[in-house]
């Protein structure tokens, strides 16, 4: 439930299309809402602007279940990352619009209508192939939140020529998702190239000495093109989040001018 629904159900309220009691019923999980083995956080989208997305892992297909049904019983657009097939396939007939996203390993059940923000687009751009499933989980995020999503894949500086071939996208963008794993160089090249924000999700693609993401970490951490921030280990939803908020808040500056 978000600010627009809870604006409707107090204007229906207000002029007799709603009974006090029939308001309360809608409002009442406004809050949280207990199930005994999670907490439902109804109120995060009027908080944060976005609801509660499911983390899939540890969780088994009951539980997931029935946070997704108590979600879309409320009205919430909802996500679940690191998904399973299999437990896509197990509630996929009961939703209209539901959709498993392969590469992303993601769940989306998202309402329609919803207008697509202001504030540009987010290029998610990968050192190469073994990187775009953290960046699928980012520009699915982004595409799940109205955002708009340049995907440009496969462009690491093994053949840094590939990257330039995309610099006018790349400059285009308002905001810049890199993925990349071995030494995560990508990060810092594109943070010398463009003037937005560059997000880097480092990836735990490659030998032994990566030490499954913790080189490309560090070597993002240390990036000597200013202004690079570096989310953690495959996180590419936390990615997509972090590139989200900048771009609400470019809309909102928008709309002051």
């Amino acid at each position: 439930m978000d600010s627009r629904e809870i604006r409707a159900i107090l204007e229906k309220t207000a002029d007799g299309r709603l009974s006090a009691d029939e308001a309360y019923e809608r409002l009442k999980l406004f809050s949280f809402e207990e199930l005994g083995f999670a907490k439902l956080d109804h109120h995060r989208a009027l908080r944060t602007g976005s609801p509660e997305v499911i983390y899939a892992p540890g969780k088994t297909d009951a539980q997931i279940i029935k946070i997704f049904e108590s979600m879309r019983k409320v009205g919430s657009d909802v996500i679940v990352s690191r998904a399973k097939k299999s437990t896509y396939d197990k509630i996929r007939s009961k939703y209209k619009g539901i959709e498993y996203h392969q590469a992303a390993r993601m769940i989306t059940l998202i309402k329609s209508g919803r207008k697509e923000p202001a504030g540009g687009t987010v290029a998610v751009v990968t050192g190469g192939t073994s990187d775009i499933n953290v960046a699928e989980e980012a520009a699915v995020t982004v595409e799940a939140f109205g955002g708009r999503v340049q995907r440009i894949y496969d462009v690491g500086v093994a053949g840094i020529h590939r990257l330039l071939a995309y610099r006018d996208k790349l400059t285009e963008a308002s905001v810049v998702i890199v993925a990349a794993g071995m030494e995560g160089a990508l990060a810092s090249v594109v943070g010398g190239l463009v003037a937005a924000p560059v997000i880097a999700a480092p990836t735990s693609v490659g030998y032994g000495a990566s030490f499954g993401g913790l080189a490309a970490l560090l070597a993002m951490l240390n990036s000597c093109a200013p202004g690079v921030t570096v989310v953690n280990i495959d996180n590419g939803f936390g990615a997509a989040m972090a590139a989200l908020k900048i771009m609400a808040m470019n809309k909102k500056t928008q709309g002051e001018k």
